[in-house]
């Protein structure tokens, strides 16, 4: 399937008033030994909403590392926050809500929530920021900063 047909078919969420939503199956390989997804896996499905919310915003992570922007561009997490309110099981079918709470410089910070339909299980903050080859900081581009913050700064 081609990345067109991917969209179409929503495998990257979508773009929503507040931010991002994906949705996202636990498996099998998700879980441990009692049918319970593993804490670690939930860093996997928060770093998904992630990805695909920049995907969906034009901000591609193989155009930064071709360095299509006059420089090769990566995105690090600088800083990470989690709630585990409740446990997702096997065949869950689970939401990923990512919104923007404000950028500053080279740095966003976001909110995430995975839900098992209304009931939250997840809350994360997450600070990340963008970084040069030399692995200083690099200010957010102005068009980024209008996709990520859609109401204003």
């Amino acid at each position: 399937m081609g990345e067109q047909e991917a969209l179409a078919a929503g495998i990257s969420g979508e773009l929503t008033p507040f931010g991002h939503r994906l949705l996202a199956r636990v498996y099998y390989a998700d879980t441990d030994f009692s049918g319970v997804v593993y804490h670690a896996r939930y860093l996997e499905f928060l770093e998904r909403g992630r990805s695909d919310y920049l995907r969906l915003a034009g901000v591609r992570h193989t155009e930064l590392l071709e360095g299509q922007r006059g420089e090769k561009i990566v995105w690090v997490v600088r800083r990470m926050e989690i709630d585990f309110i409740r446990s997702a099981r096997m065949d869950d079918v689970l939401t990923i809500d990512t919104r923007t709470e404000r950028i500053s410089g080279a740095r966003i910070f976001m909110a995430q929530e995975i839900r098992r339909g209304d009931e939250a299980l997840i809350a994360a903050k997450v600070e990340a920021a963008i970084i040069g080859e030399n692995g200083r900081p690099k200010r957010f581009p102005a068009e980024w900063i209008a996709a990520f913050m859609p109401g204003g700064v």
